[in-house]
């Protein structure tokens, strides 16, 4: 019986081999990313997202998501510890649970952008009219944010705002000539209430007034300057209090700290 031939198949094609050679490489390329993603955090997530249209078959957009990673793009040399990703992320759950009642009663809100984490607080309804003395209602939340601010070492800056309408009748009585007097005595109002009441760092601590030049709604309508009204709690992202080597140096904030 004559033995059976074997079928000698036709070598493949020479691009083939590149082509099998490229598909391993990217899936080694994107299985490293997925692997090491959870441990750089969320930031890393954002970059993975700008491949989205550049690959080819995938589809989608070429720029990453609105915030403090838009303005880093691609340079990976700029992105965070995983350390300092984590911290923030943490801080940012942990206020987001904490001032829940406030938040559905619209009287606080809590959001990341690229200075930090920033706690809003409702001027209507912690302070007067015209006032910069700290209502009642207000001294519950300060404790919670004392709390955040104790468990980082991140700079911490008070910033008062109005809206553009005139200082009313009782903060002319109070002293405040200008919106500008006014949001500067609610934000040192609360920064000296965190410090003296509530012990936190005052190394960390700073107030600022913008008066009505910062606006984030329209001061054309009731409810916009209602927004507008303001005083926003900034715990600022990747900048920590940094005791001085040098006995009789202080170290002044720095200069990044007012972008």
């Amino acid at each position: 019986m004559p033995k059976r031939k074997k079928m000698e198949l036709p070598p493949p094609p020479p691009w083939l081999t590149s082509w099998g050679d490229l598909n391993t490489l990217l899936l080694t390329f994107f299985v490293m990313m997925f692997d090491i993603s959870p441990i750089i955090g969320q930031d890393f997530n954002l970059v993975l997202s700008s491949f989205k249209g550049s690959l080819g078959m995938m589809q989608g957009g070429y720029s990453l998501a609105r915030g403090r990673m838009e303005e880093i793009g691609l340079n990976m040399l700029n992105l965070p510890s995983s350390e300092q990703g984590r911290a923030l992320a943490k801080m940012l759950k942990r206020a987001v649970e904490a001032f829940k009642p406030e938040i559905q009663a619209k009287k606080v809100r809590v959001r990341e952008d690229e200075r930090g984490l920033v706690i809003t607080l409702s001027s209507d309804a912690y302070f007067e009219p015209g006032s910069a003395k700290l209502k009642d209602d207000i001294i519950p939340i300060l404790k919670k944010v004392a709390l955040i601010i104790k468990s980082m070492p991140n700079y911490v800056r008070i910033e008062g705002h109005t809206d553009n309408r005139p200082v009313p009748p009782r903060g002319l009585e109070e002293g405040y000539a200008t919106n500008w007097e006014l949001s500067s005595a609610r934000a040192v109002n609360v920064l000296r209430y965190l410090i003296e009441e509530t012990g936190v760092n005052p190394k960390q601590m700073s107030a600022v007034a913008f008066g009505e030049y910062r606006p984030i709604d329209d001061n054309n309508t009731p409810e916009g300057r209602a927004y507008n009204r303001r005083v926003e709690i900034v715990i600022l992202r990747d900048k920590g209090v940094i005791e001085p080597t040098t006995p009789g140096i202080v170290r002044p904030l720095p200069d990044e700290e007012w972008r």
